[in-house]
C-alpha cells in the first residue's frame, strides 16, 4: 500500500478494510460501542473477551465485568455488527498475575489495586499479544482515555470528560504497548454521548448499568473474598494505639483500612481516632489521631515512565500526582532515585496514603499522563 494513502481513523496509511483491529469486548457498553463503530467504519474488527474466573457463579450478579451474562453481551454485538467474536479462558493467568497478588497483598496490611495489574499483566500484555498473533495492526479497548501523537511518539493523554478518565488505572501501559493501543472513546464529551452511539448501532447493552465492582469481588466485599482465598487470614487481635496501648478488640485486620473511622466499636473518646497503621505481623489495628495520616513524602517503585527522555535525565521534577483515584492530581515534586524508584513529595500534605496504592504521574502544563509507580511504605 503506497503511503501516499491518507491515514485512516487509527493512524494508518491503508484502507479501514484492510486494516485488522482487535476491540477488547468487556461486555460493556463502552467496549461494545468502540467494536461498532470501527465495524461501521469498514474495519476488519475481530472481538475477544476474556473469561477470567469462573463465572458460573456470577451469573446472576450485575455490576461486574467478564461473568457470563457479559460474556453473552459481546458475543451478541459481535453477531449484530457481522463480525468474528473469540472467548479466551484465561482463568489461569488472571489467577496468578491478579487474584494472588491482590490477597497477599491486602494480607500484607496494603491497599492493592487489581484494575491496574489486570491491565498490565493480562490485557495489555498476553491479550495484547494475542492481537498480534492474529496479525492486527493494533488493538482497541474502551477505556476513556486519549492517545495523541507527540514529537516524539505517542503520548497518553486524560480522557476529555474528566468525570470518566481512567489514566490513574492506565499509568503503566508502557511506550511500546502504546504505539499499539487505540482508545476511541476518549475524546468524548459524556458517557451520555457513549450510550448515544450505541442507541444508534442499536445495540441491546446501550442501557445496560456500568460496572462498579472490581470484578472477582462480590457487592464491594473484600474480606470476604481473601477468607475464601486465605483460610485464617482473617485472625482476631487488638486495637491499640501509637503508644500501644489496648484500645480494643478487632475482628482481623484484612477488614480495616488506612484512614478509617466508622466500625472501629472504640467508641467513647474524646476525639475521634483513625486507622494510621495495620501492623500485619502483630495482627494490630493502629489508630491514632486524624493529624498522623497527613503524608508528605511518598516512596515510589516499579515506575513506568511515559515522558520524554530517560527517567533519571532529570533528578527533581515539578508535577502533579494522583495517590489515589478519586482525588484531582495535586501539586508534588518528584525526585529520581533510580530508573524504577522516586520519592514524591506532595505539597499539600495527603490523608490516608496507603502501600499498594499507584501514585500517578500528570505534566501541569497539559492533560498528559507522564507514567507513575507503586506506593511501598506508608506513614
Amino acid at each position: 500500500m503506497s503511503l501516499d494513502h491518507p491515514l485512516n481513523s487509527l493512524g494508518f496509511a491503508k484502507p479501514p478494510s484492510e486494516t485488522r483491529v482487535v476491540v477488547a469486548m468487556s461486555g460493556g457498553v463502552d467496549s461494545s460501542v468502540v467494536a461498532a463503530q470501527l465495524a461501521e467504519e469498514g474495519y476488519d474488527v475481530v472481538g475477544v473477551t476474556l473469561q477470567l474466573y469462573d463465572h458460573g457463579a456470577a451469573l446472576a450478579k450485575k455490576g461486574a465485568c467478564c461473568a457470563g451474562r457479559d460474556i453473552h453481551d459481546a458475543r451478541r454485538v459481535a453477531e449484530e455488527m457481522g463480525f468474528p467474536h473469540y472467548v479466551l479462558d484465561y482463568e489461569n493467568i488472571f489467577q496468578e498475575a491478579v487474584i494472588d497478588e491482590f490477597a497477599d497483598s491486602y494480607l500484607a496490611g496494603a491497599t492493592p489495586v487489581p484494575c491496574i495489574r489486570c491491565n498490565e499483566r493480562v490485557k495489555f500484555k498476553d491479550l495484547l499479544q494475542t492481537a498480534k498473533d492474529l496479525d492486527a495492526d493494533c488493538m482497541a479497548t474502551g477505556h476513556y482515555i486519549q492517545r495523541m501523537m507527540g514529537p516524539n511518539g505517542a503520548e497518553l493523554h486524560c480522557a476529555a470528560d474528566a468525570n470518566r478518565d481512567q489514566s490513574y488505572f492506565l499509568f503503566s501501559t508502557t511506550p511500546e504497548q502504546l504505539d499499539y493501543l487505540r482508545f476511541p472513546l476518549g475524546h468524548l464529551p459524556s458517557k451520555d454521548a457513549t450510550r448515544a452511539l450505541a442507541t444508534k448501532y442499536g445495540l441491546a447493552v446501550a442501557d445496560k448499568p456500568d460496572s462498579q465492582d472490581i470484578c472477582f469481588v462480590p457487592n464491594g466485599n473484600y474480606a470476604s473474598v481473601i477468607e475464601k482465598l486465605r483460610p485464617g487470614a482473617a485472625e482476631p487481635g487488638k486495637i491499640v494505639d501509637t503508644d500501644g496501648n489496648v484500645l480494643g478488640d478487632h475482628r482481623g485486620v484484612i477488614h480495616y483500612t488506612i484512614g478509617q473511622r466508622r466500625g472501629l466499636g472504640i467508641g467513647g473518646l474524646a476525639d475521634p481516632l483513625y486507622v494510621v497503621k495495620l501492623d500485619v505481623d502483630n495482627r494490630q489495628v493502629v489508630v491514632g489521631p486524624k493529624e498522623l495520616l497527613a503524608t508528605r513524602r511518598v516512596p515510589i517503585r516499579e515506575i513506568n515512565w511515559l515522558g520524554d527522555g530517560a527517567f533519571t535525565d532529570v533528578a527533581e521534577r515539578e508535577i502533579s500526582v494522583k495517590v489515589r483515584s478519586t482525588r484531582p492530581p495535586a501539586p508534588a515534586i518528584l525526585r529520581a532515585i533510580s530508573d524504577t524508584e522516586a520519592e514524591v513529595e506532595l505539597l499539600t500534605p495527603e490523608e490516608g496514603v496507603s502501600p499498594g496504592q499507584a501514585c500517578v504521574f500528570y505534566d501541569p502544563e497539559s492533560t498528559r499522563i507522564l507514567g507513575g509507580g507503586w506506593i511501598w511504605k506508608g506513614n
